[in-house]
């Protein structure tokens, strides 16, 4: 059953959300930053997509102007977080921590914490759980995601650039690289990303919740690590972010095969990491 092409590609269905996730993360943490907030800025835009599509009755325009909001919406606060943390130097966990509370109660304020349901569109469905010659649509777009961040990340002056930011910020700065116009396109892109896996989320689950994604940015921070990248910043690569994201999704799809409880998967995972 494991090594059936149908559980391979479920395999990929389930690690495509935390993995274009992880493509921004990794860029973000060789920069020598973290974000803690993506699980919630994914809770967010989901019932902000979930209320406009169920406004606009499901129709196409409905869907189309979701994902323009959401989108937008990822790029925007993608900005607030890069400029917050490199115009005003203020640490980047402690920034996006503070980001991981307002998200977290801008959800719950949207909804008064109630899920949103009502989501008829069936191209919106077929975005989350559509299949092209048996290949899920969400994995196709992780992996568009990935070779599109690795050519990024090692034939772009951005990518050479969040490498140097990372190794040495003081030394990036007197060799005439801007840091904070690059920490503001690294965090920009990554959330783009984060706005990309909530689409898919959100049409996965055919609702918009405000408890949506929690935990992922846990996840997300230890397939990166998991992959070689290093916290102290500039080492690390989206190739062996590539390997912690399939590690995780194999170890819980092996053990959901095997029936393992879902609280013993979490300290398999803690183990592994």
């Amino acid at each position: 059953v494991f090594f059936s092409f149908n559980n391979v590609m479920n395999v990929g269905r389930q690690v495509s959300f935390i993995g274009l996730m992880a493509w921004g993360m990794t860029m973000i943490i060789i920069c020598g930053g973290i974000d803690l907030s993506v699980g919630k800025m994914t809770a967010l835009l989901s019932v902000i997509m979930a209320s406009i599509i169920t406004h606009y009755s499901s129709t196409y325009f409905g869907v189309a102007l979701a994902i323009i909001v959401s989108i937008f919406l990822g790029v925007f606060i993608g900005f607030l977080k890069g400029w917050i943390i490199g115009a005003l130097n203020i640490p980047p966990f402690i920034a996006t921590l503070a980001f991981y509370s307002i998200l977290a109660g801008g959800a719950l304020t949207f909804t008064s914490g109630t899920v949103i349901f009502g989501l008829e569109s069936d191209f919106f469905k077929w975005i989350g759980n559509g299949k092209y010659i048996g290949v899920p649509i969400s994995f196709m777009i992780m992996i568009l995601f990935l070779i599109i961040t690795y050519i990024i990340m090692r034939k772009t002056k951005l990518g050479y650039y969040t490498y140097s930011i990372g190794a040495n910020e003081r030394a990036a700065t007197l060799s005439g690289i801007n840091v904070l116009r690059y920490k503001l396109y690294i965090y920009i892109y990554a959330n783009f990303l984060v706005a990309i896996a909530a689409i898919l989320m959100t049409s996965r689950v055919n609702s918009g919740q405000p408890l949506l994604g929690t935990g992922l940015e846990l996840k997300t921070i230890a397939a990166v690590c998991i992959g070689g990248t290093s916290l102290f910043g500039g080492v690390g690569s989206i190739i062996g972010t590539f390997y912690g994201v399939i590690l995780i999704g194999i170890l819980n799809n092996g053990l959901n095969i095997l029936g393992v409880s879902s609280f013993i998967q979490e300290i398999v995972i803690g183990i592994t990491i």
